[in-house]
């Protein structure tokens, strides 16, 4: 036992000062693009045939975060360099619109309406589906409980029933045979309740859009609040988006 609280004092603080302290993040870490449309060749659409979920496109040149799995494939064909990708984790948007990217400019998510936020009050309560996913956005969720990013000082916890929750967290491209599960739980949820899409898949289908054994996400009539773009998001990515919906950040404050 002595030990163990020896190692524990030489570890230090590991939980993150966010939103205000410093973000450390991998240097080989992919974030939002630049596009700069001035440099594209005409005819040129070296980046348009290596996208594996045709996320870009040219004329004019503009990338779906919705659909991009941040593979960096256009980069690296790009033999201009008109697409380039940032270490900028922020990327959640309330609007599925805002995720197409057609230069340097970031729209991001803002906060729910203040009758939401007065309900709500400074908590948030969330039942998780994954609804087909690789498990890849899970893992990524789960880690935000962890002592780093610690979700939980924020009073926002997932929650075991969808009767005591306010909202759903989706991930995965809804399979066939999750689609029913999914929207039991969704009626299970009293209203009035937010809808958070999280990754490629739940967005768009992303490498899966369009095949026979799921839909393209999630589908059209389970109004969505905030979209939260990546294959997977880092822990970083959808804690900036839960935090601007709750109106924790605020829009030009960071």
């Amino acid at each position: 036992m002595i030990s163990l609280l020896r190692a524990r004092l030489r570890q230090g603080r590991q939980t993150l000062d966010f939103p205000a302290g410093p973000v450390p993040l991998p240097e080989r870490f992919r974030g939002r693009p630049v596009l700069d449309g001035s440099k594209c060749q005409e005819g040129c659409r070296a980046c348009v045939a290596v996208c594996p979920t045709e996320a870009i496109r040219t004329d004019p040149l503009a990338i779906d975060l919705g659909a991009c799995l941040f593979c960096a494939a256009c980069e690296e064909a790009c033999p201009t360099g008109a697409v380039s990708y940032t270490p900028d984790y922020r990327l959640a948007t309330r609007v599925r619109e805002d995720l197409v990217v057609s230069g340097a400019e970031a729209k991001l998510a803002t906060a729910l309406d203040d009758a939401m936020r007065s309900l709500l009050g400074r908590s948030l309560k969330l039942r998780q589906v994954s609804a087909g996913g690789c498990s890849g956005c899970e893992a990524e969720l789960a880690a935000l409980g962890n002592v780093v990013f610690d979700l939980g000082r924020f009073g926002i916890q997932f929650v075991a029933s969808p009767r005591h929750a306010d909202g759903i967290v989706i991930t995965g491209p809804v399979t066939g045979h999750m689609e029913l599960a999914l929207r039991e739980t969704y009626q299970a949820i009293p209203a009035p309740k937010i809808v958070i899409a999280v990754g490629a898949c739940a967005i768009s289908g992303g490498p899966f859009a369009g095949a026979a054994s799921s839909g393209d996400g999630v589908p059209a009539d389970i109004p969505v609040d905030l979209y939260v773009p990546g294959c997977p998001p880092h822990p970083l990515t959808l804690l900036d988006g839960l935090l601007r919906l709750t109106g924790r950040i605020r829009a030009g404050t960071r």
